[in-house]
């Protein structure tokens, strides 16, 4: 089963395509969108959408695996992830993904084992379980892959599978 991950924003957009084969996890291909802060607001967001629509045309993923939103006070840049969100929601359904959301907590708790981990701790998790050579940049991508691995790891429960 391959998962895309995304960990959405409006100037960076991190990706990552996680594929599970029984306990193993492969990275196939991470990344991020970036889009250009002087760039007109619907500009941004149709950058997000094409270039997320070609990524899943490409490796046609099964799944998509997105962070719920969560701010605790800064309303200014919820607004813009929110939009962003809202694009790459709208590439899952375009393409008839099945979306699969969880809390910054659960994928913590997912990809660590503990759901207050450090941002360090898990850009650490994703690397060793990934077997990547180096942790992915920006921070966004790692975020992406966790996202990823989480929905891997709920999509390959016993609890989920009898559900659907």
């Amino acid at each position: 089963m391959l998962a895309l991950g995304i960990d959405p924003g409006t100037a960076i957009c991190g990706y990552g395509f996680v594929e599970s084969n029984g306990s193993r996890l492969i990275a196939h291909e991470y990344g991020a969108i970036t889009t250009s802060a002087k760039a007109r607001p619907e500009d941004r967001l149709a950058k997000i959408y094409d270039e997320l629509d070609m990524l899943i045309k490409k490796y046609k993923p099964d799944v998509m695996g997105v962070e719920q939103l969560f701010f605790n006070s800064n309303v200014t840049t919820a607004i813009p992830v929110g939009q962003a969100r809202g694009v790459v929601l709208l590439a899952a359904a375009k393409n008839g993904l099945e979306l699969v959301e969880r809390t910054p907590l659960q994928v913590k708790q997912s990809v660590t084992g503990y759901g207050k981990a450090t941002k360090e701790q898990v850009i650490y998790m994703v690397t060793k379980l990934l077997n990547l050579p180096e942790p992915p940049k920006p921070d966004d991508v790692a975020d992406a892959l966790a996202v990823a691995i989480c929905t891997s790891h709920v999509l390959n429960s016993f609890t989920y599978r009898n559900k659907i």
